[in-house]
């Protein structure tokens, strides 16, 4: 068992025979009262999310995981296939499972994949991803001096925040976490 107040985003849990991911976390402190931790987390079994509160001092089970490197091989409809670099296996998982980090992932990726009870339920990426604009807008001269930003398409079909002065066909380094614009990469 684990203390509710130590649980942050990326800590997984069991509850209510569901396997959940937290995603969002928030700890509220009134004046007087017991503090309440309020979490928005995703079922890693079906996809949904949930939003809950506990009060401070409550305990969900913690889970065993184990973890094995992995490379992204291609997707197949609902399903992204991952090939593990040791045994050659390869696993499936669901789109929706992945949907807040599908935007970044390229072929022959390598990414950590996250086994409970011998089963596939989630990966974790690299920090950072380098991908290549295909579509962003022209910027016009004098625009660029300010912090304006524009949204451009990637390779992966995400699309990113990025400075003014980014092209299409200018490669990007993207913080994989928030999904946010870290610097242009020079080829």
């Amino acid at each position: 068992m684990i203390d509710v107040n130590d649980l942050r985003k990326g800590v997984t849990f069991e509850l209510d025979g569901g396997l959940f991911k937290v995603l969002e976390y928030s700890h509220n402190k009134p004046g007087r009262g017991n503090a309440t931790i309020r979490i928005k987390a995703r079922n890693l079994l079906t996809g949904t999310t949930l939003e809950r509160t506990f009060i401070s001092g409550a305990q969900v089970q913690d889970v065993r995981l184990e973890f094995h490197n992995a490379q992204y091989l291609y997707t197949d409809g609902d399903l992204y296939y991952f090939m593990d670099v040791e045994t050659f296996e390869q696993y499936p998982i669901k789109h929706d499972v992945l949907e807040d980090v599908a935007g970044f992932l390229k072929e022959e990726m390598e990414v950590k994949l996250t086994f409970y009870n011998n089963d596939p339920i989630d990966i974790e990426l690299p920090t950072t991803v380098d991908l290549k604009v295909v579509e962003a807008e022209i910027a016009v001269k004098g625009d660029t001096a300010t912090g304006v930003t524009k949204r451009v398409k990637v390779e992966t079909g995400a699309y990113v925040d990025v400075p003014y002065f980014v092209s299409q066909g200018d490669t990007i380094r993207v913080d994989t976490r928030s999904g946010s614009y870290v610097t242009r990469v020079m080829s």
